[in-house]
């Protein structure tokens, strides 16, 4: 059971000493801060629960290091928060000033609160019929919460800072900055922080960018700042999901690992950094332009949630999220009476027809998609207003008589065919962009974000951005989206966001407003989803420029890149799954070759790659031979069987020692089966392909290890180059206790480069 203890003591020199000391003994978690005197808080412990946590209060003598020559009285020990006042001599974290004149803050705290909160839902899972079942538990949902408030009284400067350790095993903090003096308080930077401990001496990040996302890099944390800065109001393809630092070599499996990220979907910067006087400091914060936030007396500016996660190994570190964001959605469900439901399969038209919008197409396409297996259908791109191509139209949110004439062949009419097949039916908007060619644009110019009255920005794909902090063009885009929703019966939108936003100044205030955008489109995926219950949005921003958990808590699904090249998507959608649960990430069988990057490639390693996250379609299927229909309606319907428990699976990788292969898999809660992919990317050098092991079983039950159905026929797939039966692959498989697959692993089939196999592991 989650609680949250205080102990008090003094430290060596007397200083009264309070530890607040907080665990979730269901997921192995636990934290503590020393309140020091009347110091901002400092974490002296992040990790396993701690059996005798009033040893704690001796953490701070334990860990304070001593007066050094050469430096300040006092050598830097980082707080939650830290300023020069505390001896920090890093990169600025807070940075306020009033009337023009920097700020420097002495904070000094008043009061600390610790509790257990118990607020919110808790949730309790069954089995019936073979798939999982969930309930709101009695009990409510328990977080050890505690609470600070801090101030400088001379200089007018309050903050409250609130940290929680969710259930999921998640610890995210946040800080408001309250104006308690006269005139205005400009807030420019509250980068908050997380210290580590100092063997965690590597860094993993992420980069990419448009078709190519969450590429990972590694290096040594040195002394010194590495940062990775998004200001483009908008996360973007070069994110890194997760800034984490761990013991030299740490994997998915192996190392302590420590994780941070700033649930916002603006402009944000992740940052570690060390000094020759401390072990890192890892944390983040949203970035705020100059003049963005201005405080009167007794208001305040908060920010973002700061979430860091601990794990032995990638695979626990992600798992903390997937639970954190899976149970936002249970609360949602729960709050507005929405019964959960297993991910539909989709079909999305545009590389099946791009602009080519037609009534008979796009029906003959619905017939297609449901002789497949797919159960919702989605127009994409290219049905309103002047929209023929990308230079026009965007922004007239009102249906095209030139494509979809009022009549039975209009939109209306599509939306009804769809219905009668029984699909549920979608539409693409791009809410937050107007091209300049469009009626919107001309009627309304002072609706666009623009740095002067005489010049826009630069322009990205003919495209600027509406400013959604003016009520105007916020009642208009809402209003146009809420009324076709109702018209036409959208059960779907996919929400696209393609322009980079920069030189963000609203012409009504004449200040920046990338933090009131954001908060303008959280707030209207908030009421069209109020105003129409079980709507779904999806988040796409040219494929995964727009991830975080801010996004991911109001959207149901992200599309994880505009590349559907399956051989791309391996590593793409490894490293989104740090973040994103795979239930959320929409994972698609395109074309071969692949429009993207014309490789091809074989149906059943385009197929492979889709299986364990929200399955779907992007593919013209009215130019495929009928054996490939029946193909992928055999891998649809086999999906269909396990995607209840992939919304519920513990996502694996596996740390394969050979750079040609990828091994992933999702494991049931109760460690009684999992599915498991192999692929071969490129040739290795051992030949066949070396055993894997396989990640997250139980070590002392024993398994039957099988092929599933639809990768069993080696030959008739005609993917591999064994030349003899691989013994174990077999409709009856092979037996092997979890701790045997987890060390020497077993042995994968001999494959052709960029192909992929499917088998289960099952308790026996």
């Amino acid at each position: 059971m989650s609680h949250i203890q205080q102990f008090q003591g003094n430290t060596a020199n007397g200083t009264a000493i309070t530890v607040v000391y907080a665990q979730q003994p269901a997921v192995d978690v636990a934290v503590a801060f020393a309140f020091v005197g009347n110091d901002l808080p400092r974490l002296v412990h992040w990790g396993r629960p701690i059996s005798a946590p009033e040893t704690l209060v001796g953490a701070y003598d334990a860990q304070n290091p001593q007066r050094v020559s050469g430096a300040l009285d006092y050598t830097p020990w980082p707080s939650v928060l830290p300023t020069q006042s505390e001896s920090w001599i890093g990169a600025d974290r807070f940075d306020v000033s009033r009337d023009g004149r920097k700020l420097f803050c002495k904070f000094t705290v008043t009061n600390i609160s610790a509790e257990t909160v118990e607020a919110g839902n808790a949730y309790d899972m069954t089995v019936e019929g073979g798939y999982p079942q969930w309930k709101v538990s009695d009990s409510p949902k328990a977080t050890p919460t505690i609470t600070a408030t801090a101030e400088d009284a001379e200089q007018g400067v309050r903050i409250v800072w609130t940290c929680e350790l969710d259930a999921s095993g998640l610890m995210r903090q946040k800080a408001s900055v309250i104006n308690i003096g006269s005139g205005q308080l400009e807030v420019g930077k509250v980068e908050l922080a997380y210290t580590i401990p100092a063997d965690a001496t590597e860094i993993l990040t992420t980069t990419g960018h448009h078709l190519h996302e969450r590429s990972p890099q590694r290096q040594p944390l040195t002394v010194g700042r590495f940062e990775r800065v998004s200001m483009v109001g908008r996360p973007d393809f070069d994110a890194t999901l997760l800034l984490s630092a761990g013991e030299t070599g740490f994997g998915f499996t192996r190392g302590d690992v420590y994780s941070a990220h700033v649930g916002w979907s603006g402009n944000s910067v992740l940052s570690i950094e060390r000094l020759p006087y401390t072990a890192g400091v890892l944390g983040g914060g949203e970035v705020l332009l100059g003049g963005e936030i201005s405080l009167g007396e007794g208001e305040e500016y908060a920010t973002p949630w700061l979430y860091g996660s601990y794990g032995t190994g990638l695979n626990e570190v992600s798992s903390r999220f997937h639970s954190y964001i899976r149970n936002v959605h249970r609360d949602w469900r729960a709050e507005h009476g929405i019964a959960a439901k297993p991910r539909p399969v989709i079909l999305n038209t545009w590389e099946a027809v791009y602009f080519n919008h037609d009534y008979d197409t796009l029906t003959a396409l619905a017939d297609k998609a449901a002789e497949s297996g797919v159960e919702r259908f989605v127009v994409d791109d290219g049905w309103f207003g002047s929209r023929r191509d990308d230079t026009s139209g965007l922004g007239d949110w009102e249906i095209s008589q030139d494509v979809w004439p009022d009549g039975p062949k209009s939109l209306k009419a599509l939306a009804d065919y769809v219905h009668g097949k029984g699909l549920e039916f979608g539409l693409w908007f791009e809410p937050e962009m107007v091209n300049p060619d469009s009626n919107m644009f001309r009627n309304h110019p002072d609706w666009v974000m623009k740095p002067t009255a005489n010049r826009l920005p630069m322009q990205g794909r003919t495209q600027q951005v509406v400013d959604l902090t003016n009520p105007d063009a916020y009642a208009y885009v809402y209003g146009a989206m809420d009324k076709l929703v109702g018209e036409l019966g959208i059960d779907y939108i996919k929400w696209d966001h393609n322009k980079l936003v920069t030189e963000e100044v609203s012409p009504r205030t004449g200040r920046p407003a990338a933090h009131a955008q954001t908060l303008a489109v959280y707030r209207i995926f908030h009421d069209l989803k109020a105003a129409h219950p079980g709507l779904e949005i999806e988040s796409c921003s040219s494929g995964g420029g727009r991830i975080d958990v801010g996004i991911l808590e109001v959207a149901d699904r992200v599309w994880v890149s505009d590349c559907v090249d399956p051989v791309e998507r391996a590593d793409i959608q490894r490293y989104t799954s740090l973040l994103v649960p795979p239930e959320m990430m929409g994972e698609h069988v395109g074309d071969s070759p692949a429009h993207s990057t014309h490789r091809a490639t074989s149906q059943e390693m385009r197929m492979a790659m889709a299986f364990f996250g929200h399955m779907g379609v992007e593919w013209n299927l009215l130019k495929q031979p009928q054996e490939d229909i029946d193909k992928l309606h055999e891998w649809v319907s086999e999906f269909k069987k396990h995607r209840e428990w992939f919304a519920v699976d513990t996502v694996v990788h596996s740390d394969a020692a050979d750079p040609a292969v990828r091994v992933d898999g999702c494991v049931m809660p109760n460690k009684d089966a999992a599915i498991y992919r192999f692929t071969q990317l490129t040739t290795s050098q051992t030949y066949p392909a070396a055993p894997v092991r396989l990640p997250g079983l139980d070590p002392d039950a024993v398994y039957e290890v099988s092929p599933l159905e639809v990768s069993l026929d080696l030959a008739k797939q005609d993917i591999g180059n064994g030349q003899s039966p691989l013994g174990w692959w077999t409709a009856e498989g092979v037996r092997m206790t979890g701790r045997a697959l987890a060390s020497y692993g077993i042995r994968p089939p001999a494959l052709h480069p960029a192909q992929a196999v499917l088998f289960k592991v099952v308790r026996v």
